[in-house]
């Protein structure tokens, strides 16, 4: 049994080693391993949780890389498998802080992690998770929609829809919704920040994706902060203050600690400031796997604050 099982986008991220630079005049960069859930996965696993994740990777060098650092990460990769004839997702990134972080997908003709089959999956592992974690991109495209949703009803842990709403990968936002709104029923917790609620919802005003029928809705603000409800439970808890190098791991970075906190079933206003502090410490480090906390950076960020 695993504490937490994730399901979607895996590749490399190839991020300048030079800030404030168009990569038209990068020199260098570095290597590291990407793609939402998987750095979840990763994240969660920094609590020392027992983590697996389910995706696909290329039959090349970059595939091998991704499952040399999920092994090192501690993330089991049983189910990280190779698909012929598409190469590793590969992801380039521009870094201007504090709040433009322009992303490159090279993920054509398709992505491996799109060729998830239902007829794939291990259902018994997934019905045992404890917290179950898939993404919205994993409904963008067949084969993987029929998987992710199949995986969806199989879970009977806690439940959790990742909005990550990416608007390269969908024909259009309300192609997106009306996959968004045939998952939702199966799951008891989502989370997103207000573009990808108004995806998923119509809606950009928080208290109204908030009372979205779940057990759990969280609604991340960007400098608001972020508001949640569970139940008759609210809370609403304003961001940490960082100096930001990078903020395209924050939001994974808060997925993997809301795992964390979920499974230690923390009050709703504890979780949600945990969350946010392991989201803004990703956000001052440039990396996004690679520089997910542990709980006591977390903490002591939090004890700072």
């Amino acid at each position: 049994m695993f504490d937490v099982v994730t399901m979607g986008r895996i590749g490399v991220d190839v991020y300048p080693l030079q800030i404030g630079v168009s990569l038209r005049e990068v020199s260098s960069f570095g290597k590291y391993l990407g793609g939402s859930s998987t750095n979840v996965a990763v994240a969660a696993a920094r609590y020392g949780r027992k983590v697996a994740t389910i995706t696909r990777t290329g039959r090349d060098p970059f595939g091998e890389f991704l499952h040399d650092a999920l092994q090192g990460f501690g993330v089991d990769d049983r189910w990280v498998t190779p698909v012929d004839g598409l190469p590793t997702p590969v992801t380039f990134c521009e870094i201007f802080p504090p709040d433009d972080f322009p992303l490159y997908f090279y993920r054509e003709p398709t992505a491996p992690d799109l060729r998830i089959a239902a007829d794939e999956l291990d259902y018994d592992a997934i019905a045992r998770a404890k917290v179950f974690w898939a993404t919205v991109t994993g409904l963008s495209e067949e084969p993987s929609r029929s998987a992710t949703l199949a995986a969806l009803r199989a879970a009977r842990g806690i439940t959790v829809l990742d909005l990550d709403y990416r608007p390269m990968f969908w024909d259009s936002r309300e192609e997106a919704r009306r996959w968004v709104q045939e998952a939702l029923p199966y799951v008891n917790v989502a989370v997103g920040n207000l573009d990808e609620w108004e995806t998923a919802v119509g809606s950009r005003d928080p208290r109204i994706a908030a009372t979205t029928p779940l057990d759990l809705a969280v609604v991340k603000q960007g400098p608001k902060g972020v508001l949640a409800r569970r139940g008759e439970e609210w809370a609403e808890v304003p961001p940490v203050p960082v100096e930001v190098v990078n903020g395209l791991g924050a939001g994974d970075a808060f997925g993997g600690a809301l795992c964390h906190a979920l499974l230690g079933d923390w009050p709703l206003e504890r979780a949600m400031r945990f969350c946010n502090a392991a989201g803004a410490l990703v956000a001052s480090r440039l990396a996004c796997a690679d520089a997910m906390p542990t709980e006591d950076e977390v903490e002591g960020m939090l004890a700072h604050a």
